[in-house]
């Protein structure tokens, strides 16, 4: 008779799921407070570092990461912006968010976050991580002793890790979203309607904070990623190609929907990352299943409209990597009961105002007057009146957190 060896199996107090900020950060928690955890990811350490994403921070997140030792070269190396300009009908407002709110934006590519975390965890604190694993699978998450296998790469062994908690942080495509499911949660979804063009340059920014263009063409924004690099914008139909759009059009169409009187004019320069992207969200709800909780765009994605989503991933690590610290060192299950609901509020919050900004950026190219016309009412508003521009920085800029 043919048997088949047992998996080789090793045991730890937490599993994390996913190298991106919301697993980096979990991560570093736990080092910091000694508690035991293994950090897989699929892809190399190479590409999570390069690999372009979000680039905005909201100063409580800043804060927040700082207290816990891991914003050093940020807080060194990150720009801050503290206003940004709506451009329609030829002109240009600017909107004084810094000085509304009194907090900034913090110009920090993801990439160079996820590059800090990974050198703090791995390189500093010797943490545990297993890069480039392959056909990751949850286990027995409703019981004790849930577990989480992988497959070797270099070897093509299967092995098992078990464990105490699994944090899920593996991101939209990740298995962990699909178990929590599976489970009896709710997944509900929003479809914006429209996509965008998402654009990486090789070319200055014509503007130091960022742009917003509305345009009956279309949505256009301008956004600085360094002195040499800016991410630009561009409204396409739901499901365009990027292939569709050759450098002369991207060109043509940034300086019809980004022009006003008095600004200056847009540098070209090759253009390095084309995208399309379809505005939707979706959240989870809970954010947990037994012995796994979610973090990040495992539990809720956020469309880039109001650059929310990795100051989401980074609240949710925050909450889940204190809460298993009070598990372990104070017996204190309170922060885990809780935290679904305290994320989600943050979610929610978030969710709104990328909805309420969506209507104002898209109403223009719309083709419906009644969507234009509230759109610019709100626009009319917010440009108007000190009040509302008031509770429009604050959002815009991030709700205050004690964490």
């Amino acid at each position: 008779m043919s048997s088949t060896a047992p998996l080789p199996v090793t045991r730890t107090r937490v599993v994390i799921v996913g190298a991106g900020p919301a697993g980096l950060v979990v991560a570093n928690l736990l080092r910091t407070a000694g508690v035991d955890c293994v950090l897989l990811e699929t892809e190399s350490r190479e590409f999570i570092e390069q690999r372009p994403r979000a680039g905005f921070l909201e100063e409580w997140a800043v804060r927040a990461l700082a207290r816990r030792g891991l914003a050093d070269r940020l807080l060194e190396r990150a720009a801050t912006q503290g206003e940004f300009e709506f451009r329609f009908d030829g002109e240009r407002h600017t909107v004084r968010t810094g000085e509304l709110s009194g907090r900034r934006h913090f110009v920090y590519p993801q990439p160079l976050l996820v590059t800090d975390l990974v050198a703090s965890y791995v390189d500093g604190a010797n943490g545990e991580v297993r890069f480039g694993v392959r056909d990751v699978a949850l286990h027995d998450l409703d019981g004790d002793r849930p577990a989480v296998s992988y497959t070797d790469p270099v070897s093509g062994a299967r092995h098992r890790v078990e464990c105490d908690f699994v944090a899920g942080c593996d991101g939209a495509r990740g298995v962990s979203r699909t178990a929590v499911t599976d489970g009896g949660a709710v997944l509900t979804r929003h479809d914006h309607g429209v996509a965008w063009l998402a654009l990486l340059a090789e070319a200055p920014p014509s503007a130091d904070g960022v742009v917003f263009g509305i345009h009956e063409r279309g949505f256009g924004a301008q956004m600085a990623r360094s002195p040499q690099v800016t991410r630009y914008y561009l409204q396409v139909p739901p499901g365009d190609d990027a292939r569709n759009w050759s450098h002369t059009r991207v060109w043509e169409e940034l300086h019809h929907r980004l022009a006003a009187d008095g600004a200056r004019p847009l540098t070209e320069g090759p253009v390095i990352e084309k995208v399309v992207l379809d505005m939707h969200n979706y959240v989870v709800e809970p954010m947990a299943r037994g012995r796994l909780h979610l973090a990040g765009d495992a539990a809720h994605l956020i469309a880039p409209i109001a650059a929310k989503g990795m100051n989401l991933a980074i609240n949710d690590a925050l909450l889940l990597g204190d809460a298993l610290v009070a598990h372990y060192r104070a017996d204190d299950d309170s922060g885990l009961a809780g935290y679904s609901e305290s994320c989600l509020r943050r979610v929610w919050q978030y969710l709104e105002f990328s909805q309420w900004l969506s209507d104002v950026l898209h109403g223009a190219s719309s083709g419906d007057r009644f969507q234009a016309g509230t759109a610019r009412a709100r626009l009319r508003r917010l440009l108007g009146s000190e009040s509302a521009a008031k509770a429009f920085a604050g959002l815009y800029l991030g709700e205050e957190a004690d964490l």
